[in-house]
């Protein structure tokens, strides 16, 4: 018996196809999210317990009540049973209302970098999928905004899925010219980066999302150069950074989720980081698919520096996620890791987790994850986790301030 082997419509191009599948997907992910985030589609944070926002400040629980009681910043919310429950908003008020009352312990209140204070603008890279580069990113923003910093969160990734997980699905919500391209692109349709900031659900965290028109800039890039955008912050390589410069009184951080690729936006994210966190999977293939990533950014650096780029970095750590610390191969690429860069490498280490993984599928952080959504101690390991990493890097942030 013959059977019918094609596979495809011989009238459909590949192009067509592929389009059509992609409107298919686009048009199912969309469906997928109003009815995740019904009735208006927008995310929300969660909130916080008093216990966990005594335990963020530092202070008494007992004295959160007192000053509930007292009338004193903000009055919470009350649950069913009693319970009194804060938004990061309310805690972000707090925070203003301790650092003036007790100003000698202000910067324990409220870490925002104070006046002489560089602006911290860390770059996330690492051209290796799986890396979990977004998710490191995303976390690190979710911490420091609970910590009480003001985040800026650039997606430089045309596959925008750091806007994905703050809300924005690029094909519906992010139109023409509405990313960094549009405050970084060469022609008259350039427009100031602030109109381009988003505020997001989560308190103390702006964004500026995504989309696939961010190839644009790798594309017109060689021709302006030819052109004679080549000097001053008009290079390509300046252009972002002269930019994040227009907002930086606005913000403590800026956190750059940058690029799978050595690209013109990946030098640009480079040159305007003051920090860089490079994430890797502690996987043989991983590693040596670093090595070459490693390779390839020092040789453009060097071409960078020599057009007159200056680069250097406040910090450059090694970030292992994914671990898991009971597989002999890995922990044996961790150790050759350590060994060889020392302290560059995070002493912490983000495991693999199935709470990460379940939070990633409802576009989401561990930090947002409601109660009771996965089991309680498999929750709690991946926060210890994720926590113990990012508060290194907090800690360098203050080190760089002073503090």
């Amino acid at each position: 018996m013959k059977t019918n082997t094609r596979l495809s419509d011989p009238l459909e191009s590949s192009a067509d196809k592929i389009s059509r599948q992609s409107q298919m997907l686009s048009a199912q992910l969309q469906s997928i999210r109003q009815r995740l985030y019904q009735p208006e589609t927008v995310k929300t944070l969660k909130t916080f317990t008093s216990r966990e926002v005594a335990v963020l400040l530092g202070i008494a629980e007992s004295t959160l009540r007192q000053m509930s009681l007292d009338g004193e910043s903000v009055i919470p919310d009350r649950q069913d049973n009693g319970r009194r429950i804060y938004t990061l908003s309310q805690v972000n008020q707090i925070r203003d209302h301790l650092a003036r009352k007790r100003p000698g312990e202000a910067l324990d209140f409220l870490p925002r970098r104070r006046e002489g204070d560089k602006l911290q603008v860390i770059a996330v890279a690492n051209f290796k999928g799986g890396s979990a580069k977004t998710t490191t990113t995303v976390h690190l923003a979710h911490y420091l905004a609970v910590m009480g910093l003001r985040v800026l969160a650039i997606d430089l990734d045309p596959q925008a899925s750091l806007s994905a997980m703050f809300g924005y699905q690029p094909e519906f919500d992010v139109d023409e010219n509405e990313t960094v391209y549009a405050a970084i692109r060469y022609d008259d349709r350039r427009r100031p980066v602030q109109e381009v900031i988003r505020n997001t659900y989560f308190d103390g965290i702006d964004l500026i999302p995504a989309n696939l028109e961010l190839m644009e800039y790798e594309h017109e890039t060689p021709q302006a150069i030819a052109e004679g955008y080549g000097r001053g912050d008009e290079i390509f390589f300046r252009r972002l950074a002269a930019v994040i410069a227009e907002v930086e009184a606005n913000y403590d951080v800026v956190l750059i989720d940058a690029p799978p690729q050595l690209g013109y936006l990946t030098l640009g994210a480079l040159c305007a980081a003051t920090s860089l966190l490079i994430t890797i999977h502690p996987a043989m293939i991983d590693v040596a698919s670093m090595n070459q990533f490693l390779a390839m950014m020092s040789d453009l650096m060097h071409v960078i520096e020599d057009r007159g780029g200056v680069l250097s970095h406040d910090f450059i750590r090694y970030v292992i996620t994914r671990h898991n610390p009971n597989d002999g191969p890995q922990v044996n690429v961790v150790t050759l890791l350590r060994s060889l860069f020392k302290d560059d490498v995070l002493a912490p280490a983000v495991v693999e987790t199935t709470a990460i993984a379940s939070a990633g599928l409802e576009k989401k952080s561990l930090y947002e994850l409601s109660r009771g959504s996965v089991g309680r101690d498999t929750l709690i390991r991946a926060l210890e986790s994720v926590d113990a990493v990012n508060a290194e890097i907090f800690q360098h942030l203050k080190h760089v301030w002073g503090r």
